[in-house]
């Protein structure tokens, strides 16, 4: 199918809309609402302005965009819904809208080029840019950057490149096309997904994660044609590059006979579970969407799932969870990280409060929509800090960007880690 013949299936559809009962119980479990107190900026409140858009009663204007896109989509509202219903689908679909129906100005649509289409699917661009931060992280000018306090003079550029993300070299791409065995008898074979910008700024968590599979009896695959999930993409509303994306993943890991296909990112996880919804009335990718997706398992899922290799060493520090909105609003999965973290021993717990209200991280939502971004980020440090943990962990390098800043202006800049990166510790305490 071409990109055109999506044009009406990208955007919101009545069957979904007509589940919402405007009954209000999303509206304390939203993010912007909490923020605004203002109703059109609730899911509510958007599922109202999308049924006036989808009946021709409204049209698609500057009011419309502003607080559909101020949404976070971090789908808190899903799992306060009585009704089921599909938020995150529903306002995915009503960006695609946005997006097929109303040109940009030019400069915008040159940024979400370069971004979408240039940078994210492109190893070469990826290494690039990466290779540039890198070199700036590494003769102190970032450093010195948020030492003095420079970056503050032009408006809010301070706050947001506290939200850069690191860049680790050697990046991830080398693994590409490597195959790791399992440590011990091979009990699966499963192929993992390095992400994109993850494989410059987490390419030691993605390692990390290849380690704590083979610990734990898998063969593990890095396929070298896999590129972006796509999920950026679907969330910005740029579906024809998200399916393309899509495709290129699903043609270099099916029909390899994998038990599962592991992400540590919740994020893409999300959108590599839901290919199905990109392709339902494609002919050539619809069956394979279903089945691409049953295989995809985050790796707190798969790990908890299994029987777990639990030589384990000690680890003596208190720490507290940060529920990644994509694990456990989009997949559901809550119990499976913690579960994984009690297992390692002498960790201490502590739940804080709130731990499923967004950080404010949302992709890229903290660059775009920096200020409100910045102010329920705030309120997470307050919860954090009421705990007062030596680490603070979750399961989306996303939010592991989020926090870290979080850390160093709300909190006692504690470390910020994936939960493998606990459990690969503690392995190697082990072995120690």
């Amino acid at each position: 199918m071409a990109a055109s013949d999506f044009a009406i299936i990208d955007r919101p559809q009545q069957k979904d809309l007509d589940r919402c009962v405007h009954c209000g119980l999303c509206l304390n479990a939203c993010p912007t609402y909490r923020e605004l107190g203002i109703e059109m900026d609730s899911p509510r409140g958007r599922i109202y302005q999308m049924n006036q858009v989808a009946s021709g009663a409204a049209k698609i204007g500057g009011s419309y965009i502003e607080h559909i896109e101020l949404c976070l989509a971090c789908r808190g509202c899903e799992t306060a819904c009585p009704s089921g219903v599909q938020y995150g689908k529903l306002v995915e679909a009503a960006r695609a809208e946005i997006e097929e129906k109303i040109p940009r100005p030019w400069h915008v649509r040159l940024v979400r080029d370069i971004v979408f289409r240039g940078l994210l699917p492109s190893r070469t661009n990826l290494r690039i840019v990466g290779g540039a931060l890198w070199l700036t992280q590494k003769l102190g000018l970032q450093a010195l950057a948020r030492a003095t306090g420079l970056l503050n003079l032009f408006g809010n550029l301070g706050k947001m490149e506290q939200l850069a993300p690191p860049a680790e070299m050697p990046t991830f791409f080398r693994h590409y096309g490597k195959v790791f065995p399992a440590e011990g008898a091979r009990k699966y074979r499963v192929a993992m997904l390095g992400g994109c910008i993850a494989n410059v700024s987490f390419a030691r968590l993605n390692e990390a994660t290849v380690r704590v599979l083979q610990k734990n009896g898998c063969e593990v695959t890095i396929p070298d044609e896999q590129t972006c999930c796509g999920a950026l993409h679907v969330h910005a509303g740029i579906r024809d590059q998200a399916r393309k994306q899509a495709r290129q993943n699903m043609d270099a890991i099916l029909g390899a006979g994998y038990d599962a296909v592991i992400t540590n990112a919740a994020g893409c996880g999300s959108t590599l579970k839901e290919y199905h919804e990109l392709f339902e009335h494609d002919p050539a990718y619809g069956d394979k969407s279903i089945q691409f997706s049953k295989l995809v398992k985050d790796v707190n899922e798969f790990l908890a799932g299994i029987e777990l290799n639990l030589r384990l060493g000690r680890l003596e520090r208190t720490v507290t969870y940060q529920d990644s909105c994509h694990l456990a609003h989009g997949q559901k999965i809550r119990a499976q990280p913690r579960k994984l973290l009690k297992a390692i021993p002498g960790l201490t717990f502590k739940e804080m409060p709130g731990s499923d209200i967004c950080c404010g991280s949302a992709g890229i939502y903290n660059v775009i929509h920096n200020e409100m971004a910045m102010g329920i980020l705030e309120k997470k440090m307050a919860s954090v800090n009421r705990v007062d943990p030596d680490e603070i962990v979750t399961a989306n390098p996303g939010c592991m960007i989020q926090l870290q800043a979080g850390a160093r202006m709300h909190g006692k800049n504690q470390p910020v880690k994936h939960v493998v990166e606990l459990l690969d510790e503690a392995y190697r305490a082990h072995r120690a």
